[in-house]
């Protein structure tokens, strides 16, 4: 089992920006070596989403019109955001708003495990932060469906694990973008 002291985000190289005239969304991809109806759990949830995703759920997100509350992790006071999700086509497609940003799942079955895309509309001033951020959720994600879980690395806290300076950096090169809110020294 890895520890999470020994944990590394590799290269920034599953995330993209999609141009659509003004608007810009991020878009992740990521290939997870588990089948898609344990991606889809893991994507819905709430006991799941506590150990991987930046917000937790006080309920499923598994049924399209449901309401629920997501709370994002990690900040000094709780933001609670009540959301409705829009379409849950189990285990292909998930769509529901977090916060103001419209998160959109895609889950395609492939060579035994799943092909998971993420798109999400973000602040072009934040997106190396968002695509660095979302990038490490999605390791853990996979370690967690792995049965090696390391903990939730999320919100704030993600911004000074080691590693994330330099996933930072790596996107927002890659990106072409220059964030006006640097990453905090890594403490480790």
């Amino acid at each position: 089992m890895i520890e999470r002291e020994q944990y590394d985000p590799g290269p920034a190289n599953v995330a993209r920006i999609h141009n659509d005239g003004e608007k810009r969304t991020l878009v992740l991809s990521r290939e997870l070596r588990h089948a898609p109806e344990k991606v889809w759990q893991a994507l819905t949830d709430p006991a799941h989403l506590r150990e991987w995703a930046p917000f937790d759920s006080d309920g499923s997100l598994g049924m399209p019109g449901a309401t629920v509350n997501l709370t994002t992790v990690g900040l000094p006071t709780p933001r609670v955001t009540e959301t409705r999700v829009k379409r849950a086509d189990a285990p292909r497609l998930l769509e529901y708003n977090w916060g103001g940003f419209d998160l959109r799942w895609e889950l395609e079955a492939v060579d035994g495990g799943t092909r998971l895309t993420l798109w999400i509309n973000i602040d072009p001033r934040f997106i190396a932060m968002g695509a660095a951020g979302w990038h490490i959720c999605l390791d853990v994600l996979d370690r967690l469906l792995a049965g090696n879980p390391i903990g939730r690395i999320a919100g704030p806290k993600a911004m000074v694990f080691n590693g994330w300076k330099r996933l930072h950096a790596e996107y927002a090169r890659q990106f072409g973008t220059e964030s006006a809110n640097q990453a905090p020294k890594a403490e480790h």
